[in-house]
């Protein structure tokens, strides 16, 4: 039986560390972001244990509101191998994951980095807490996306976020020269991500297909100390010849 007044599913950012780099949380999370967190009995995450050193991390600044082992968390539903309908997540295991909220108590949401639902498969959470009436907040915390754009100094007028290229080389090629035609026509700056351990190859690759005189930007660790945004041409980015960190999360954007 469910309440007339469902609770909130609260949509809170992570850091955008990856467990690499403590830090101070206070110095990339706001307050009152850390004192929602420390509320929450219920949440769904990608990883549980990953969840509890974020809680950790929290409850050293802002004390828990009930011991970590009371807290509940569980994870999201991963598509089976196989394909076809069944290895898709069904409208049941969305509800159930939304239970607690759908009987009056606030859901935390969280990814792994950055904002929940933004290159994240919560996204599938907040669109199933639409179609059955619950909530949906999102709390203010670092995009990685937003924060490579401003760094960039390309067009944060028009821009497109594009996600993963094919790791198959002559169809990620394919790909950045398609994508470097649209740039090129409209003047849209692209953004694109890669798996850490790939980000060196993604460079290169970058490097290799695109016009020498295309600007090409990455940011590194952003937040961490160690941080950096660099905006080149692709030609310099040639010369440079860079290699990456392979356990930091790199944004790539481009403009023709």
């Amino acid at each position: 039986m469910t309440t007339a007044t469902p609770g909130t599913l609260v949509l809170v950012p992570n850091t955008l560390d990856l467990g690499t780099e403590a830090g101070e949380l206070q110095d990339v999370l706001p307050a009152g972001v850390l004192r929602r967190a420390a509320g929450l009995r219920h949440w769904i995450a990608e990883n549980a244990k990953t969840t509890r050193a974020f809680l950790k991390r929290v409850d050293a600044v802002v004390p828990l509101a009930q011991p970590l082992q009371a807290i509940s968390i569980v994870e999201l539903p991963r598509p089976r191998k196989g394909g076809g309908s069944d290895a898709v997540p069904g409208a049941e295991q969305w509800q159930a994951l939304l239970s607690p909220a759908m009987q009056g108590d606030d859901v935390g949401l969280i990814s792994e980095a950055g904002l929940p639902a933004v290159a994240d498969p919560g996204a599938a959470v907040v669109d199933a807490a639409h179609r059955l009436g619950v909530p949906v907040q999102a709390l203010a915390g670092a995009s990685s996306l937003m924060l490579a754009l401003a760094a960039s100094g390309l067009n944060g007028q028009s821009f497109a976020f594009v996600g993963y290229l094919p790791v198959e080389a002559a169809a990620r090629a394919a790909r950045l020269k398609e994508l470097e035609s649209l740039s090129r026509r409209s003047g849209q700056t692209q953004l694109v991500i890669e798996t850490p351990y790939r980000n060196t190859a993604l460079l290169n690759a970058m490097a290799a297909a695109l016009s020498p005189t295309t600007q090409l930007s990455v940011s590194c660790g952003l937040t961490l100390a160690n941080g950096w945004t660099r905006t080149q041409a692709v030609a310099q980015w040639r010369k440079a010849q860079t290699t990456l960190p392979d356990r930091l999360p790199a944004v790539f954007a481009f403009l023709a």
